[in-house]
């Protein structure tokens, strides 16, 4: 059984935070970090001041999807691709999310696109490329990547539901040829949503598919722990350690390893 690559997914939302968690994370066991090139376009709001049941005041980060967002102008690209490329650790999966996908890149899809552009240029080992992407543009940035030694995942994601099983599958088995790994991730409401994708990535079982299935939301999760006989490709984790963590589908990359040695994988 060929365990999978595990890719962390970073939080932080500025190039030296995220210098410093890829770090964290190579040490964790992570194969690969994701870069969020869209967070560096996040701006971190000041805490609220909040009143507890006790009449006690407490700080509080409002969520991040009601979090700024900073001009494109504010980022300096190049400088930025740079210092994460000489300061990253680990091999690199580069994405930049918009909005439409459940990222935070509020620019115009043109400056989207160049961002990519320049990322596969400084030949990242993979760049993570939507197949929402027009055609015309996504048939160049995979010629490019393809010039330039980076693999490319093509990401489908439902950002309010999940498809059923066999959705899924034909939605993996269609777009085979649109990137070395397909990726599809979509928001799981209730546990009959985890158990559609995660009987998807049974059905796909030794059909020579180099794919990655995951869902966000309780039961997300399901897939991430039983991946390697879930022959999936890459799974994603991250370095949070919240408290009820699973309810986002989400898994500490240290607990996902320890995991799967618990259950012999």
């Amino acid at each position: 059984m060929a365990e999978p690559k595990v890719c962390v997914s970073l939080e932080a939302i500025t190039v030296e935070e995220m210098i410093d968690e890829a770090t964290r994370a190579n040490i964790a066991g992570a194969d690969y970090v994701e870069v969020r090139f869209d967070k560096l376009y996040l701006k971190k709001p000041k805490p609220l001041t909040m009143v507890n049941d006790d009449g006690e005041e407490y700080t509080k980060i409002p969520p991040i999807e009601d979090w700024g967002v900073k001009d494109f102008s504010e980022i300096d690209v190049e400088k930025s691709i740079e210092n994460l490329k000489e300061g990253i650790p680990v091999p690199v999966v580069f994405t930049i999310r918009s909005v439409r996908e459940g990222g935070f890149f509020s620019g115009t899809e043109e400056q989207r696109l160049e961002i990519l552009e320049l990322g596969i240029k400084s030949q990242v080992t993979f760049v993570d490329l939507e197949l929402s992407i027009d055609k015309k543009s996504r048939e160049k940035l995979m010629k490019l990547a393809k010039d330039s030694n980076s693999k490319v995942i093509a990401s489908i994601h439902e950002t309010k539901s999940t498809p059923n099983s066999d959705d899924i599958v034909a939605l993996i088995k269609e777009n085979s040829t649109q990137g070395d790994i397909v990726k599809f991730c979509s928001t799981v409401n209730n546990h009959q949503d985890a158990l559609q994708i995660f009987e998807a990535a049974n059905t796909l079982i030794g059909q020579d598919s180099n794919h990655s299935i995951m869902g966000l939301g309780n039961g997300g999760d399901w897939v991430r722990l039983h991946a390697p006989v879930l022959e999936q490709e890459i799974v994603y984790a991250t370095m949070m350690n919240n408290f009820r963590l699973s309810d986002k589908g989400l898994i500490n990359v240290r607990d996902l390893r320890d995991a799967w040695a618990l259950m012999e994988y």
